[in-house]
C-alpha cells in the first residue's frame, strides 16, 4: 500500500493544477505530500461556502482516512444509518439499504453525509502550507509542449506538468481533445434536459414536526416518481437537512440561477404530503441545470505534460452520487503513480498509467448515472410495477437472510439482492491506491528502465527491454 505519509520523491516536479475545487485541492495534497511542488490556480478571488450535501461513499471515506482527515471529517459529517427509497405520492418504501455498521463492516470504510464546503474547507487547510495557490488568476491559455499556463493577466506559469482539474468547462481540455473529438462537440457541455433543485433547511425545523422528525434520524430518503425524484438527509452535524430535487428542466439555461419557490413546489404537487411539507419549509434555493459530456477517449496530451482530473474529463450526473468520489479517487492514482517518479522521461509513461488505470472505471459510473436517470424517472406503469416489485423483493430477501433464514438462490429477491451487492462492492469496495500498488508491481520495472542509445537497439539484444528502446 502507498504510504499516506510525507515522502521525498527521487525527482521533484513542478506541477501546476488549473483548479481549486475537490479534485484540484484532493491531487494538490497528495502530489505535495509526495514531495512534488504545486501550484494552484484559480480564477475565483476567494474560495468561501459553496454547494450543499454529498455523499461521502466507502471508496472514498477509506482513502480520507488513511491521508489523515477522519477526525477533521467526524467533526462536521452527519452518520446515516440508512438508504430509503420511497413510492412519490405516498411515501411507502421500496427498499432500504443500510449504511451503518453493517455497511462499514461490509467494505471496510464508512459512509458519510457533508457539506461540500466543509470538505472543501478540510482540504484546504491541509494544502494550503504545502503549496502555492493563487486566487484570481483565470487560465486563458495551455501550452502542452512546456507545459505552461497563461493568465489573464499576461502572467506565464511554468512547469513540468498540467492537471486540469477545472471543471465542465474545462480550459485545459481545448488542448488535450483532439480536434476530431471537438468537431464532435465534446468540447462543449450539453443540457441534459433535466434540472435540480438545492435547499438546505435548519434540522430543527423538521425535528418541531412529529411527522418529519424522523427523517433526520432515518438517513437517506428517496421519493421516486414520474420524470422525477426528491433527495433529503442530514449534513453538518445534523444541523441542516439538505435536499435535492431533479425533474424535467423548463428550460434551456445552462446558468444556475435562485429558484421560484412556488414553481419548485408545483413540480411535486403530487408528491407524499410529508416530502410537501419539508419542501413548505424551504425558504431559499437555487436552481441548477445538468449538463454532461460524452466519455473522451483520451485525458493526457500527446505531449506527455498535460492531463485531466475529474470532471474536466468525466463530468458525472448526480443520479449514482459519485462525481466528487471519481475525482478523489483521480487523485488517489495520480498522486501515488507520481510518488514514484525518478526521471522526467517516466512521465508520459505514468500519465498514460493513470489513464489506463481510471478510465473503464470513470467512463462505467458516467454511464450508469444516465442510465439511473432514466430508472429512477419511470413512468406509472409496466416498467415502473417491476422495478418496484424487484427492490421490494431484493429488500425483503435481506431481511430474510439476517434473520437467518435460507433462502432459494433462484428466488427473484435473491438475485436482485446478489446483483446490487456485486455492484456495490465493485463501487465501494474499491481501493484506488491498492489499484497503483498492483499495476507498479507488473509495470515498473519497464517504467523505470533506463533509456539506451537507439542504435543498440538495431540489433536484437535480449538484455534490452521494449521500454529500453523506445
Amino acid at each position: 500500500m502507498a504510504s499516506s505519509l510525507t515522502t521525498t520523491p527521487k525527482l521533484s516536479l513542478d506541477i501546476i493544477i488549473v483548479g481549486a475545487g475537490i479534485g484540484g485541492l484532493t491531487v494538490a495534497h497528495r502530489l505535495a505530500t509526495a514531495g512534488h511542488k504545486v501550484t494552484v490556480i484559480e480564477g475565483a478571488q476567494t474560495l468561501g461556502e459553496i454547494g450543499a450535501g454529498m455523499l461521502l461513499s466507502p471508496n472514498v471515506t477509506r482513502l480520507l482516512w488513511r491521508w489523515g482527515f477522519g477526525e477533521k471529517l467526524k467533526e462536521v459529517i452527519a452518520v446515516q444509518m440508512g438508504l430509503t427509497y420511497r413510492r412519490y405520492e405516498n411515501g411507502e418504501v421500496l427498499t432500504s439499504i443500510p449504511l451503518g455498521e453493517l455497511a462499514e463492516k461490509e467494505f471496510g470504510a464508512p459512509t458519510y453525509m457533508i457539506h461540500r464546503a466543509d470538505l472543501h474547507h478540510i482540504l484546504l487547510s491541509a494544502v494550503q502550507p504545502l503549496v502555492t495557490i493563487k486566487l484570481g488568476s483565470k487560465a486563458t491559455g495551455i501550452d502542452p509542449n512546456i507545459a505552461s499556463v497563461t493568465l489573464a493577466s499576461g502572467e506565464i506559469v511554468e512547469g513540468d506538468l498540467v492537471i486540469g482539474a477545472d471543471g465542465l468547462r474545462s480550459k485545459v481540455l481545448e488542448v488535450v481533445l483532439p480536434p476530431e473529438e471537438q468537431k464532435l462537440g465534446k468540447l462543449d457541455p450539453t443540457h441534459t434536459g433535466d434540472a435540480a433543485y438545492r435547499a438546505l433547511i435548519p434540522s430543527d425545523y423538521l425535528l418541531a414536526d412529529p411527522e418529519l422528525r424522523d427523517f433526520i434520524q432515518d438517513g437517506v430518503n428517496i421519493w421516486i416518481g414520474p420524470e422525477r425524484h426528491l433527495v433529503g438527509y442530514a449534513v453538518r452535524r445534523s444541523e441542516l437537512y439538505n435536499l435535492v430535487m431533479l425533474h424535467i428542466a423548463r428550460d434551456a439555461d445552462q446558468a444556475a440561477k435562485a429558484a421560484d419557490l412556488e414553481a419548485m413546489k408545483a413540480e411535486f404537487a403530487n408528491f407524499d404530503p410529508r416530502a410537501q411539507k419539508i419542501l413548505s419549509l424551504v425558504s431559499s434555493a437555487t436552481l441548477w441545470p445538468l449538463l454532461d459530456r460524452d466519455p473522451l477517449t483520451s485525458w493526457v496530451h500527446e505531449s506527455g505534460k498535460v492531463c485531466l482530473l475529474g470532471d474536466a474529463c468525466h463530468p458525472m450526473l448526480p443520479y449514482r452520487a459519485q462525481g466528487a468520489a471519481m475525482a478523489i479517487e483521480d487523485a488517489a492514482v495520480l498522486g501515488s503513480l507520481l510518488s514514484y517518479i525518478t526521471h522526467k522521461s517516466q512521465l508520459p509513461k505514468l500519465l498514460k498509467a493513470y489513464q489506463d488505470l481510471r478510465h473503464a472505471r470513470a467512463t462505467d459510473n458516467q454511464l450508469g448515472s444516465r442510465l439511473n436517470q432514466k430508472l429512477l424517472h419511470l413512468a406509472d406503469g409496466p416498467e415502473q410495477e417491476a422495478r418496484d416489485a424487484a427492490m421490494k423483493s431484493a429488500m425483503e430477501a435481506g431481511l430474510d437472510i439476517a434473520k437467518g433464514m435460507s433462502i432459494a438462490e433462484d428466488e427473484p429477491g435473491f438475485k436482485t439482492l446478489k446483483d446490487e451487492k456485486e455492484k456495490s462492492r465493485w463501487a465501494y469496495g474499491y481501493d484506488a491506491e491498492a489499484d497503483v500498488e498492483s499495476w507498479r508491481e507488473k509495470n515498473w520495472r519497464d517504467v523505470a528502465a533506463p533509456v539506451v542509445d537507439k542504435q543498440r537497439c538495431q540489433v536484437p539484444d535480449p538484455a534490452l527491454s521494449e521500454a529500453q528502446c523506445r
